[in-house]
């Protein structure tokens, strides 16, 4: 498996006390450093690849915010912060979703995973919001479909949060599914069931506080495996948040460490059986240190065990 990732995104500074700090991306990387994963540098991402999904408007709007930012740390909505750094870790974090993109595609490996920071998958397309400054997951996906040509790219969102800002790219674009398992009532509030996009490519399944295994696991069983097979895709991206773990403070979801091993099984299946296997995930969300941690240990750990 690649490993995509690069250290200027841990200098994307946010205020004290914000629960989505550089700590989360080195707990990350020191948790998996001994799993024999092949390490590449993320390049910046291009213009061209963003503006398939963030509008040339809006990358001025940020480069004001970013200059802005060199001197001290800018606010953009009430969660979102950007700082000195934060240019360099944005323009890696979603340019490390294109490159892994096109190493599974070329056939350096049929696996990747993105281990960046900020997170995307709450960034409109005009909008940053809930951490989120560039849709990684969504940037990813439109590249693969109109830089590789490929007719159906699939993402599941398994994040205890709503991706909304993926979902809003999703909802007009067929030749894109997006499935969503997340908490509701929780934020961003967005993600109701009978949200189905414009061409029913979207599949949402609200799960409420205190969710547990046995319901979750059931929920992809039923819900989330079955789009997926019927959509068939050629490639399959996973925005993977661990959020949903017990011990995770920004959420009421009671999963499991090894819930996170058992879904990475059940996509690696989907994946060999529809797209020869090329799979690419892209951290989200997860703000307790060691849950986290051991969350992404244990779902990479059953992806390569595959």
């Amino acid at each position: 498996m690649l490993l995509f990732t690069h250290e200027a995104m841990l200098r994307h500074q946010t205020p004290r006390g914000h629960p989505e700090h550089p700590g989360r991306l080195q707990a990350v990387l020191d948790a998996i450093g001994d799993m024999g994963l092949s390490r590449r540098e993320a390049p910046r991402a291009s213009a061209e690849a963003i503006v398939r999904v963030h509008p040339i408007a809006y990358l001025s709007a940020l480069d004001a915010a970013f200059a802005d930012a060199a001197h001290d740390t800018v606010q953009l909505d009430a969660d979102t912060n950007v700082s000195a750094g934060s240019r360099e870790a944005c323009y890696r974090a979603a340019g490390a979703c294109v490159a892994a993109v096109d190493a599974v595609l070329k056939g350096e490996d049929d696996m990747a995973f993105c281990a960046v920071r900020p997170p995307g998958h709450h960034a409109e397309p005009l909008t940053p919001m809930g951490f989120c400054i560039f849709n990684n997951v969504a940037i990813a996906a439109m590249h693969a479909l109109d830089g590789h040509g490929l007719r159906r790219v699939a993402v599941v969102d398994f994040d205890v949060h709503h991706g909304n800002g993926t979902q809003t790219i999703a909802e007009r674009e067929p030749r894109l599914l997006f499935i969503s398992a997340h908490q509701s009532p929780a934020y961003p509030g967005t993600g109701a069931a009978s949200e189905t996009g414009l061409h029913g490519n979207v599949l949402n399944a609200p799960l409420r506080p205190g969710t547990g295994s046995v319901e979750w696991r059931r929920t992809v069983e039923t819900v989330v495996l079955p789009a997926l097979d019927a959509f068939a895709p050629n490639l399959l991206l996973v925005s993977a948040g661990f959020d949903a773990h017990k011990a995770d403070p920004l959420a009421q979801w009671e999963l499991e460490t090894e819930d996170f091993a058992w879904i990475a099984r059940e996509l690696r299946a989907q994946a060999l059986r529809h797209c020869k296997g090329k799979l690419v995930s892209t951290l989200e969300g997860g703000y307790d240190l060691p849950a986290l941690a051991g969350s992404v240990r244990a779902y990479l750990g059953a992806l390569m065990r595959n």
